[in-house]
């Protein structure tokens, strides 16, 4: 019998799952729902590249979403291979350093932790009580998006605010897209032909959220995010850094209260914001090319912030042997990355217009024309991540 993990990814009003051989990578069927809770919430299956939705009015919820999907895998003789199911959860503060079982204690160390996500976490915790109400009697496995970061030193993340907060509130920076980082740092050592220890990277994962981490020997030594995904780089609708002050300034002046101005900051704001015309790199560069300006200067801003922030990250890694791109624009935009790679001349790094030209849409590659430091691409698997956490965590896997 083929072993399957199911990974999900709950959202307020979303889930998105996948069905996947731990061992293989192979994706039997992808599923996402959408609207819950509401009158048109519907959930959309793909399997063997057909598309089929589902109206889920009569249970418009989590609950009727993984019940559908359970109906699914029955219909597709799939429901028996389901051997464990991992959750994708953004949030687990200073508690959780790896990957954990599910039980009664974890289930309320991550309701602890809705103050320091409280977009995500109840969503997910949503998320891991219907799947447990579903697939009653395989493990559940909670994989952090925070994780990895924990093995940051304190000069990196403690914040320059009075100590007793932190002790107090855990106001720090953890940093996000934890899962990607781990993969894709455990795939570039496996693509360079080298142990992930001596190897010192700074990933730049760059899509619609974006973030950049300084990792050594497969652990994190700094990263851009910080208490929340806004900090750091500017991103398709996130400011990134910002002065602090703009929050009185803009209340001040217009009058704006403290939860619009961090809709504004984290919705409104970014390459969209910037821009005017969509928080899609692809749309703007086609702007840019037809002579939008605020859409070139979008991308001019967004490409000097991720240099800058590669540089920084090659203090926090103490040398750079590769700069790995990953994420949307990171896989697919050549000319973000040739803009980047280009203001990091002083590194060694130059870019090579074929090479670059060719390592996207899923193809893994190195992209400049000296190997010391160098530049590549490696497309990320967070799904595949998750599973194989799962399996390893839930007996299928001794590795």
């Amino acid at each position: 019998m083929t072993s399957y993990v199911l990974v999900l990814n709950c959202g307020s009003s979303s889930l998105k799952g996948a069905v996947i051989n731990h061992q293989t990578g192979e994706v039997k069927l992808n599923c996402i729902a959408e609207k819950l809770n509401s009158s048109d919430a519907h959930i959309t299956f793909k399997y063997n590249e057909e598309k089929e939705t589902e109206d889920l009015q009569e249970k418009p919820n989590h609950v009727g979403a993984i019940e559908a999907m359970m109906r699914q895998l029955k219909n597709l003789h799939l429901h028996q291979d389901i051997q464990a199911v991992g959750h994708r959860v953004v949030h687990g503060g200073e508690i959780y350093r790896e990957s954990v079982i599910i039980d009664e204690d974890v289930f309320i160390n991550i309701q602890k932790c809705i103050m320091l996500a409280p977009l995500h976490n109840p969503a997910h915790l949503i998320g891991i009580s219907a799947a447990q109400s579903v697939f009653y009697d395989v493990p559940h496995v909670a994989v952090f998006d925070t994780a990895f970061h924990q093995t940051m030193p304190k000069k990196a993340y403690i914040y320059g605010l009075p100590y007793d907060l932190y002790q107090k509130h855990g106001l720090r920076r953890y940093g996000m897209h934890g899962t990607s980082y781990c993969y894709v740092a455990k795939e570039a050592a496996r693509l360079l032909n080298r142990p992930e220890k001596g190897l010192a990277l700074v990933i730049a994962h760059l899509g619609n959220g974006a973030s950049i981490s300084a990792v050594v020997d497969g652990k994190s030594r700094d990263t851009s995010m910080g208490l929340t995904p806004l900090e750091g780089l500017m991103m398709g609708t996130r400011s990134g850094d910002i002065d602090p002050s703009i929050f009185s300034f803009l209340h001040e002046q217009e009058g704006w209260s403290l939860t619009e101005i961090t809709a504004m900051l984290n919705h409104k704001s970014g390459l969209l914001g910037v821009s005017g015309v969509s928080n899609d790199c692809r749309t703007i560069e086609a702007e840019a090319l037809s002579g939008n300006e605020r859409a070139q200067l979008a991308l001019d801003i967004f490409h000097y912030r991720v240099a800058k922030y590669v540089a920084a990250m090659t203090v926090a890694a103490g040398r750079l042997d590769a700069l790995v791109f990953t994420g949307g624009i990171g896989e697919n935009s050549k000319t973000s990355r040739a803009k980047i790679v280009g203001q990091l001349g002083f590194l060694g790094l130059q870019i090579d217009d074929q090479l670059n030209a060719e390592a996207r849409f899923g193809q893994a590659g190195i992209i400049t024309k000296s190997y010391n430091p160098l530049a590549m691409v490696v497309p990320t698997n967070e799904e595949l991540m998750i599973a194989k956490d799962t399996a390893r965590l839930a007996g299928l896997t001794s590795a």
